[in-house]
């Protein structure tokens, strides 16, 4: 009687005639609908969004707003849009080695920027902000890093200048440790946000939770970059790092399959 009960109350919710085979199909058809559903409502602002003043970066279908660092168009090849997201393409794990690095048109001073990233397994990318293209270097353009990393596999996670785990997720790259980072894990939408207010304090959150806090230009940050490898000339010859007035957004080719979306940003005053 049990049995028959079960699958009478399962024939209710799955429309079917018997309790075997029909339940996993229904439940995949489930999860393609709501895969749909997903992408049909982002890459999209909201009335409220409108009306607080910010911009889509991304629209999920081009790469207008965008080029490569130290080009005027953007890569050929390396980066793609699929799905309503941009994506960075595997590649040799090098750093600017196959499209390069992106950044956005136009400049920013302070802002809120929000961006969704999904990682591949042990991959490693970056979002950084106040880049000038000044410098005349090959691999990565210089900028203020929000790290990119899969921790537990890649081995950038345990390297650092002077500052133990400055190169882990969420961290100011090299120069201070994030922390209270709760990762959604491999292969699963996370949400990064750099916020940079008109007196120069910046924030660097992680899906809703703050992660680190410092102030741009302060005697504080001018230690951190001295013990960092920014403290080489090189990183120094256009201005003290990480202390442009303004600056691009970028994102990094590093070699690995990244995924972003929702990529939008809020001038502040």
């Amino acid at each position: 009687m049990k049995t028959l009960i079960t699958c009478a109350v399962l024939g209710a919710f799955i429309l079917s005639s018997s309790c075997t085979g029909k339940k996993e199909e229904k439940t995949n058809i489930l999860a393609v609908e709501e895969t749909e559903m997903d992408v049909s409502s982002v890459n999209i602002l909201t009335d409220q969004e409108k009306t607080e003043g910010w911009v889509l970066l991304f629209d999920g279908e081009t790469t207008k707003g965008w080029r490569g660092a130290h080009l005027d168009a953007f890569p050929e090849h390396g980066w793609s849009v699929r799905n309503g997201e941009l994506i960075v393409e595997q590649s040799d794990g090098g750093e600017s080695t196959n499209g390069g690095d992106i950044v956005t048109d136009g400049e920013y001073s302070a802002f809120e920027l929000s961006v969704d990233f999904k990682i591949t397994e042990g991959a490693n990318s970056g979002i950084k902000y106040f880049v000038t293209e000044k410098e005349k270097q090959k691999g990565s353009a210089y900028g203020l890093e929000y790290q990119i990393l899969d921790d537990a596999k890649h081995p950038d996670a345990k390297l650092y200048t002077t500052f133990p785990g400055s190169r882990t997720l969420g961290s100011l790259y090299d120069l201070k440790k994030s922390e209270n980072v709760r990762f959604n894990g491999v292969g699963k939408w996370n949400t990064a946000v750099v916020k940079v207010f008109p007196n120069n304090h910046v924030e660097h959150w992680l899906n809703g939770v703050k992660i680190l806090e410092y102030e741009r230009g302060s005697e504080a940050f001018r230690s951190l970059v001295k013990g960092s490898k920014y403290a080489d000339p090189a990183y120094n010859t256009d201005g003290a790092f990480g202390e442009a007035p303004k600056g691009h957004i970028l994102l990094q080719d590093h070699g690995n399959e990244v995924a972003f979306r929702n990529i939008k940003i809020k001038e502040l005053k």
